[in-house]
């Protein structure tokens, strides 16, 4: 029988051939088709061709992507990640509901990094969502004021996955409580203004970070903060599911009202409450709502700024824990008793974050513009900031060498006098 297979395609019916069914045997692209010439040209040899043998086949290479696609030159190339023992742990910094982060250094830069183990002991479903959304908002919010992200490293089972971080040695929450004198105002309105820029960049690229509070501030010795722990920051562009966004977020003490009035769509005013009670807490060096409940957190909230009604936020009855709550009469507002050293200015910025209204309540980028900023003191360059020990680092703070007090003889009383 022939190898050319001429009765093979008699048989068999012919196809319609698309532009992507291309002939992968003869791996030749429909435009280097070649077709044999009629005319021989003169002063060529013939070549004899044994009939048996099969047919030529012209060699091309196939381009390194589709003809119809311009090639990938800015998509970063996919490399494996690093082992974890790439690293020398140091010591234990902390340990939250989302994981336990260790101070380690890199065995071949020999810088100083945060890696944050992430808890997939107990994980059934797969990857965790919270830890995906944290390394992608780590990603996509890339600044001077939110911690860096580095790398992704395992270890060796799956359960050890390792984010690395930049490693920053204090956490405004600590700070606060060692400190032996609160910020200066000078120093507030640079921290402040750190805070908010990092949260305009956020908010910029569509994310809310829905956990902003002093412990997940982190301050290194040259005053600059950088806001950390994006467990459960999410994209609030994305369309809303159909049981709404949770409201299982924001620590109590920094829960905005319609949060906890049941609001099940929200956006960026959530994470400007927050920045207004760490403004508060700056201010007076303990947190501003220390409740116990979300019911004694409402009542507190109600004592500070006054009840709210329906003029100052028209919402609020459309909230589904309105009706449960009991509004007592209308009062003036707190703020110039609570905070009595404050500027006009201060208490202005103030209230504009701890607004009801979310629709009302003033933006990052509004609150940068804020005269508070430009008023007397000015806000103090970061490298004049204090240094103080980091605890995550071990550090303690030494005590000062001075000569000690001298001490007092001893002397022996003499009741009674020896006679010869």
């Amino acid at each position: 029988m022939s190898s050319t297979g001429t009765g093979t395609q008699s048989s068999t019916p012919s196809r319609k051939r698309s532009k992507w069914d291309e002939d992968d045997d003869d791996d030749i692209p429909p435009a280097a088709s070649i077709h044999p010439p009629k005319r021989r040209p003169k002063g060529t040899t013939r070549v004899h061709i044994d009939p048996d043998s099969p047919p030529p086949q012209l060699v091309t290479q196939r381009p390194t992507h589709s003809v119809y696609v311009p090639p990938r030159t800015h998509h970063i190339p996919i490399t494996p990640s690093r082992s974890v023992y790439c690293y020398e742990r140091l010591n234990q910094i902390e340990e939250g509901s989302y994981g336990i982060v260790f101070r380690a250094r890199d065995k071949q830069t020999g810088d100083i990094v945060a890696l944050k183990k992430l808890k997939l002991d107990d994980e059934k479903h797969g990857f965790p969502i919270t830890a995906l959304r944290e390394v992608n908002a780590l990603m996509n919010c890339r600044h001077e004021n939110v911690v860096g992200i580095r790398e992704v490293v395992v270890g060796d089972t799956l359960t050890q996955v390792f984010v690395v971080m930049d490693f920053i040695e204090h956490d405004l929450k600590s700070l606060l409580t060692v400190m032996p004198s609160p910020f200066l105002q000078s120093e507030i309105k640079t921290l402040m203004m750190q805070l908010l820029s990092a949260v305009k960049h956020c908010h910029d690229n569509w994310i809310l970070h829905r956990d902003l509070k002093t412990s997940n501030l982190l301050m290194n010795n040259r005053g600059t903060i950088k806001v950390a722990d994006f467990g459960l920051a999410r994209r609030f562009g994305d369309p809303v599911g159909i049981g709404g966004m949770t409201q299982l977020v924001v620590t109590l003490w920094y829960r905005a009202p319609e949060i906890l009035l049941g609001a099940k769509t929200y956006s960026t005013a959530v994470d400007m409450w927050s920045v207004g009670c760490i403004f508060a807490e700056l201010l007076l060096k303990e947190p501003l709502f220390q409740a116990k409940g979300e019911i004694e957190l409402l009542s507190m909230i109600m004592k500070l700024l006054g009840p709210p009604t329906p003029s100052i936020w028209p919402e609020m009855n459309t909230l589904p824990l309105t009706k449960t709550l009991s509004i007592p009469s209308p009062q003036p507002a707190q703020f110039r008793q609570k905070f009595p050293y404050m500027t006009a200015a201060g208490i202005d910025l103030l209230m504009s974050f701890l607004t009801y209204d979310p629709e009302q309540r003033i933006t990052a980028e509004e609150a940068l513009q804020h005269p508070y900023f430009s008023e007397s003191p000015l806000p103090k360059h970061p490298d004049l900031f204090a240094s103080f020990p980091s605890a995550a680092a071990g550090e303690k703070r030494r005590k000062p060498d001075s000569p000690t007090a001298p001490a007092r003889p001893n002397y022996k009383l003499l009741l009674d006098i020896d006679m010869p």
